[in-house]
């Protein structure tokens, strides 16, 4: 039988301007482990603002999320804006703040945010095919942007809750590892580290994530 295999969907590297580390690295992990493969992308474009992790201070330079994103591959990866939605059978986004400054303005709009054009593509393309998307932390928000429907969960934030549910979607609560499964959608998504967690439970709830959408490919 031929491997499934994952889009997953980067957005620089690190959890304050960036894709959070653990919910992307474990989230390969999860796929590795239930016998499907990746390949990893991210947009080719600046990053909103460069922090420094310790400090949590703006730093003085610029740095590229496809460049910033490729430390997590491990230098496999592409440009977004070649993706083929032929060449996956499923896409996952990881969260951090990278989610809502560089693929989205969400840190900064809110309900009023935008979706990086390549970004919005991908999910559309997606979603048309009838291939199941997931998302963890705050990245179900671009999925309730962009689509506009669907039962997401980013765990317990009651005002991200009722951003979701502004921008067309439904919220559904969770705690820590847990999913909310949307089967009629086909979207899968689960809150990591909008929730005090623990690693252990960020890779709980990427395998949960994982291997609800490999039933979905079934």
């Amino acid at each position: 039988m031929q491997k499934k295999i994952f889009a997953v969907i980067l957005s620089g590297c690190g959890h304050q301007d960036g894709a959070e580390i653990h919910e992307a690295t474990l989230t390969l992990w999860a796929i590795h482990k239930n016998g499907a493969e990746f390949q990893c992308y991210a947009p080719d474009i600046k990053q909103h603002h460069v922090l420094n992790h310790i400090t949590g201070q703006e730093m003085n330079e610029q740095r590229n999320v496809l460049i910033e994103s490729a430390r997590i591959a491990r230098g496999k990866i592409g440009a977004l804006a070649t993706f083929n939605p032929d060449s996956a059978d499923g896409l996952i986004l990881p969260g951090g703040f990278g989610a809502a400054k560089n693929l989205s303005s969400y840190a900064f709009d809110g309900v009023k945010c935008t979706v990086n054009n390549d970004v919005a593509n991908v999910i559309k393309a997606m979603h048309r095919a009838g291939k199941p998307i997931g998302a963890l932390c705050i990245a179900p928000v671009i999925l309730a942007k962009v689509l506009g429907k669907g039962t997401l969960t980013i765990g317990q934030d009651a005002g991200t809750a009722e951003n979701i549910v502004t921008m067309g979607a439904q919220h559904q609560q969770t705690m820590q590892g847990e999913v909310a499964v949307d089967r009629e959608n086909r979207i899968v998504t689960t809150p990591c580290y909008m929730l005090n967690s623990r690693v252990d439970q960020i890779g709980q709830g990427a395998d949960n994530l994982v291997r609800a959408m490999l039933e979905m490919m079934e």
